[in-house]
């Protein structure tokens, strides 16, 4: 192919992922799926070139900036909580999938050597890192198993690549079983090691920088880096892009700027919405050759099906194996840090079910030397595995998760937890002002605390308001967007005037872009809860308040009485637990509930809408 060609060819493939993506989202699938159906279909049209994926394509330029992206924005925390269940499987799993596969593919195709075996074995273990979590967060899994599955999918690789390297050189020199765990650990701890120099050098490199686009560029310096200096010094590279950049993402807030932090943040979020969808269609891209390569097999075709079926019921069931065995007998889960209950056996049953394979398969498939015996068989099997898993697992998850009636994440449950997180910030906010020695001869002090209760108010608003009627938050949103719109227009005319310096437009344009979006981010977030009921659970920490009222069963409220008596409306009602006073919520123009509190001393009200039954503690701002 030509450089046009080539150039003709990406710019078509960027185009097909883009619609592909759209397709998806009006059909309701996993994208990934769609994409990779397209692929297989594709490449077998005679107009579509024959895209042979290279190994080093992949390893080298996808992978690093794949688990970079995911990694800085996976929490260190939640990893940290689950990082028994994430090791199990990233290495424990990783490893008994080798050997169990090993052995059946040894036995099912003549003449395969042991170490070829267990080298298609490390091709076929590892889950990838893109395919369960954009699958799971599609069909809304809970976060506890999509934080397992993307913990488990940045390590995996590692093991499976060492693995692989290992069976590959013993087909060669052979190799003793000390010497597997020694290049294992070498591998792992060179790559954290790596990693964590890594973070301290772009670390100290970031404190200086306040440039969000010089901190934006770095960052897509660093996963390259990392990789290849540890690839370098033969330690694991994928250990240290994942590690710089979970380290790199927990530490943002404090290295970065908060016009950095946005930067990086839009930035990685579009190369990875590029590179995630385009590998899956070009993992159907292959399927052409690799069938057509079938042709020089000596193996009879009812062989190699029964082979590649094989292969992707073991994968299948021995992860499903691993994970009941690793709960019950070496986990043995704990209650979960939000909701106080122990995850169920479904939740197991489905991080079992999503073991969905990806493109590293195929790209450590195509490093088996072309030498080898039956690699077109291998190869086939590969694919099978990969589109199988892919199409079978991953079409049957969300009806899966219905059946078992797996909750997904409640948007209401995130509102109150937001609007708790926000009244918490607000107070230490308002300590640090009350601290603070300055001379306010403007009244600086009320318009900030003003605004501190504005944007609390409008997050206690999402949780709910007075039936049929529009909360002031939401006119807020209303009627300040039909006024950047006139400003924008108006700014647009100015501009064709040639009257004012394009950059100042450029400014002024920017700063409504800016408050534009953060009223769509807020309107969307209060349009999803409107469509979830209310779950209880527990906030953070508990207190003695809280625990001296529980909630009680009442009929929600209809008005607030101080509002009638003196002719104003109210948002939302609350109910006193302690003598049963029903008054109106904070976003509300008197604000009763709060009154009365200052009045009576009472600590805990309840929500007295319908559908609602969390409780607020005034005296140590928690929600429960």
């Amino acid at each position: 192919m030509s450089g046009v060609d080539i150039a003709l060819f990406l710019v078509a493939l960027a185009v097909g992922v883009l619609t592909g993506v759209v397709v998806a989202g009006r059909i309701g699938l996993p994208a990934p799926l769609v994409l990779v159906v397209a692929g297989v279909g594709a490449s077998f049209l005679p107009f579509v070139p024959q895209v042979h994926l290279e190994p080093e394509v992949v390893l080298l330029g996808l992978l690093p900036p794949l688990l970079y992206a995911a990694a800085i924005t996976s929490s260190l925390v939640d990893f940290n909580a689950n990082r028994r269940s994430i090791l199990l499987l990233s290495v424990g799993l990783v490893v008994f999938t080798t050997a169990g596969v090993g052995v059946l593919v040894h036995v099912l195709v003549p003449g395969l050597s042991w170490p070829v075996a267990f080298a298609l074995g490390a091709v076929v273990a590892p889950p990838d890192a893109v395919a369960a979590t954009s699958i799971g967060r599609h069909i809304g899994l809970p976060r506890r198993v999509v934080t397992i599955l993307e913990g488990e999918s940045l390590f995996n690789d590692a093991t499976a690549l060492v693995s692989l390297q290992t069976a590959l050189g013993a087909t060669v020199v052979g190799v003793e079983m000390w010497r597997v765990g020694f290049d294992f650990v070498v591998a792992a701890g060179g790559g954290v090691l790596l990693g964590l120099a890594a973070f301290v050098l772009v670390g100290a490199v970031r404190k200086r920088l306040t440039d969000p686009v010089l901190d934006v560029g770095i960052s897509f310096v660093i996963p390259f880096a990392a990789f290849l200096a540890a690839e370098e010094i033969h330690a694991s590279g994928v250990v240290a892009v994942v590690v710089a950049g979970l380290l790199l993402g927990h530490k943002a807030p404090i290295l970065q700027t908060a016009q950095s932090r946005i930067a990086e943040r839009v930035n990685w979020r579009t190369i990875a919405f590029l590179l995630e969808n385009t590998v899956f269609a070009l993992i159907g891209l292959q399927a052409q050759w690799i069938f057509q390569d079938l042709g020089d097999s000596t193996l009879s075709a009812a062989r190699i099906a029964g082979v590649s079926l094989a292969t992707l019921l073991a994968v299948i069931v021995l992860r499903i194996v691993w994970v009941f065995a690793a709960r019950y007998l070496l986990v043995r889960p704990r209650p979960d840090a939000l909701t106080g209950q122990v995850p169920p056996w479904s939740f197991t049953f489905l991080i079992g079910w999503a073991g969905m394979r990806g493109v590293v398969t195929l790209a450590a498939a195509f490093l088996i030397p072309e030498d080898t015996a039956h690699r077109e068989v291998l190869l086939v099997v590969a694919f099978t595995v990969v589109a199988g898993t892919l199409l079978v697992q991953g079409l049957s998850l969300p009806w899966l998760t219905r059946r078992l009636r797996v909750p997904a994440p409640d948007p209401l449950d995130d509102a109150l937890a937001r609007a708790t997180l926000l009244q918490q910030a607000s107070k230490a906010a308002v300590e640090e002002l009350e601290r603070m020695e300055y001379d306010d001869q403007s009244g600086v002090r009320d318009l900030i605390r003003q605004r501190l209760d504005q944007r609390n108010f409008a997050a206690w608003e999402r949780l709910g308001t007075t039936a049929d009627e529009e909360s002031p938050a939401a006119l807020y949103y209303r009627i300040r967007m039909a006024m950047i719109a006139a400003e924008r227009a108006r700014i647009l005319e100015i501009r064709s005037s040639g009257t004012v310096a394009s950059e100042v437009i450029v400014e002024v344009l920017s700063m409504l872009d800016v408050e534009e979006s953060m009223l769509d981010n807020a309107e969307q977030a209060r349009d999803e809860a409107q469509h979830y009921a209310r779950r209880r659970w527990t906030i953070g920490d508990t207190c003695t308040d809280l625990d001296r009222f529980p909630a009680v069963e009442e009929e929600p409220a209809t008005y607030c009485q101080a509002c009638l008596d003196e002719g104003t409306r109210w948002v939302a009602l609350r109910r006193c637990l302690e003598c049963g006073n029903v008054a109106c919520c904070d976003s509300s123009p008197r604000q009763h509930a709060t009154a009365h509190f200052r009045e009576s001393l009472h600590p805990v009200m309840q929500s007295a809408e319908p559908g609602e039954d969390w409780r607020w503690c005034y005296t140590h701002h928690l929600t429960a």
